[in-house]
């Protein structure tokens, strides 16, 4: 299997397992797999059930993947565990936040693009499995890399940007006397 490699925004080295064209038709696979699970068990279940369904699903379609895996992260040179854990990575390329909630939150996508961030993958699906049709509560995230073909772009520091919050209080405090009764 090639290896293609790439930057991440902060300038880390990435690498993709797998070409874009085997990504989805990865991603299609395990969309499948969830759409079999959620006919069978419908929503409403706790979401332990529907990953031991799942994993079962992606083993029957001879796809190697891993649960519960922990993602600590790298600072100042040493790695620590802040408890990050992707609930599944499949082929080590496409990692899987499964939930079961009411609805899918901004929340939940910023988990997923942490997971994606720390553990260099380009692919993720949030799946929640909560919903009366499962392709509600589907969702294809991707991890935006930087082009190192392309220079980088910075804005030089506004004159003004060390007032900006001296400027934020000055209008809070106008607004708190504006607003409270003069004794």
């Amino acid at each position: 299997m090639e290896k293609s490699k790439s930057e991440s925004a902060e300038g880390a080295e990435v690498i993709s397992a797998l070409p874009q064209p085997l990504l989805n038709e990865l991603t299609e696979q395990i969309i499948g797999a969830a759409i079999e699970v959620h006919r069978n068990t419908g929503p409403g279940l706790m979401e332990s059930v529907y990953e031991e369904c799942l994993c079962y699903e992606l083993s029957q379609l001879g796809l190697a993947f891993q649960r519960q895996v922990r993602l600590p992260i790298a600072y100042k040179g040493i790695k620590l565990d802040c408890g990050f854990k992707m609930d599944l990575l499949v082929e080590d390329a496409v990692v899987l936040e499964l939930k079961t909630v009411d609805q899918l939150l901004p929340v939940h996508s910023a988990q997923l693009l942490t997971y994606l961030k720390l553990s260099g993958k380009k692919v993720g699906l949030l799946i929640n499995f909560n919903e009366p049709v499962l392709t509600k509560g589907l969702k294809r995230l991707v991890n935006h890399f930087k082009d190192p073909s392309l220079p980088t772009v910075t804005s030089a520091p506004s004159a003004f940007s060390d007032f900006s919050f001296l400027t934020l209080r000055l209008c809070v405090s106008a607004v708190k006397s504006f607003l409270l009764p003069v004794t």
